[in-house]
């Protein structure tokens, strides 16, 4: 078996495909290399209780942990060196111009799923890299579909990193004795019928009726509307649900609900969900809020919460019929749902 290639040559070869290409590789080596670091620290067990400390909130109103913050200085030191115009951190209030003269942005959750820390559960890094716009400044305020590449890294057993630079997903994981990536899964694609899915189960009151009655399908099993039983997974952490659905299938939902400050869900779109859908679509996936595509929506502010509902197209695009539907859905008998209605045929 021959030599895996890496990542850094993996980017050298790409960096000669265009204009920008070479600042898209330079921001991603960049970023790989902080990740190496922060997988370090994430796995430093006598450290886990410090990481895990409370700094205070950050500019999103989250609870803001010990290593959120030196996850950020990294990856924004890192991100500072390379040919990068401007930065949009998770952990910033606004974004930051650094280079003008460059040619992309760059905005990134620095450690998604810090509350994970202390009970040793996965964490990771999401980044999504922009053209820079006329207007430096309003460079992430284009839509979702400008992207130029994005990826995400998992601190889990293994450290990995999920890439896309607009044409397929591939998988780098992390070889600690080199200390450097290397390409593990080419061209990765989403299974299109598995039997799995992901929510906050614990929020069940406060949903919609949409994302109620998909919910109650799931759970009647063989007697649903699918005809199968399906397993609940949950962890916290939106890279961590992302990676399993790129391996093993099946759907995410983190919609809005009832709840004071959830109407639009938690997530934010222009460092989390524009740069995860991106990968779901490369991946043969979708991902929209069950009313409109992602990556057609544009940020207006930089800390812009969506909903989000991701992974295998037929099961997006069935949520987002039930959303289109005329009336509202409730019971498993409603008309939508009957042997003789809008899914049996």
């Amino acid at each position: 078996m021959g030599e895996r290639q890496s990542l850094h040559e993996y980017l050298e070869r790409y960096s000669e495909t265009g204009a920008s290409a070479l600042h898209v590789a330079a921001a991603i080596d960049a970023i790989a290399s902080a990740c190496i670091q922060i997988s370090y620290l994430t796995a430093n067990g006598d450290q886990a209780a410090s990481a895990a400390a409370v700094r205070g909130t950050n500019a999103g109103g989250d609870v803001q942990k010990e290593l959120d913050v030196r996850a950020d200085t990294l990856i924004r030191s890192a991100l500072t060196a390379a040919q990068v115009a401007v930065l949009a951190s998770e952990e910033a209030d606004g974004v930051e111009i650094i280079n003008p003269s460059s040619t992309i942005g760059v905005a990134f959750d620095p450690l998604d799923g810090s509350s994970n820390i202390e009970v040793n559960m996965i964490v990771g890094t999401i980044f999504s890299i922009m053209p820079v716009a006329k207007d430096v400044s309003a460079t992430f305020k284009q839509s979702g579909s400008a992207q130029i590449a994005a990826g995400f890294v998992v601190y889990g057993p293994q450290t990995s990193l999920v890439l896309t630079l607009g044409d397929g997903v591939d998988i780098f994981a992390l070889d600690r004795a080199d200390g450097e990536f290397k390409l593990a899964r080419r061209r990765v694609r989403i299974l299109p019928d598995t039997s799995e899915f992901a929510i906050n189960a614990s929020n069940h009151r406060h949903w919609d009726p949409v994302v109620g009655a998909f919910i109650d399908q799931c759970l009647a099993g063989e007697d649903g509307v699918f005809g199968k039983n399906f397993n609940m997974r949950w962890m916290g952490c939106l890279v961590a649900e992302a990676y399993r659905i790129l391996v093993k299938g099946g759907v995410f939902l983190y919609p809005g609900d009832a709840r004071p400050g959830y109407a639009e869900g938690r997530l934010r779109l222009i460092y989390e969900a524009h740069p995860v859908a991106f990968i779901m679509e490369q991946a043969g996936g979708s991902a929209s809020t069950g009313r409109a595509r992602i990556l057609d929506l544009a940020a207006e502010a930089v800390h812009q919460r969506v909903p989000l509902i991701m992974g295998a197209p037929d099961d997006v695009r069935f949520i987002e019929n039930l959303y289109a539907a005329p009336e509202p859905i409730g019971l498993a008998n409603a008309p939508l749902f009957a042997r003789r209605g809008f899914f049996r045929v």
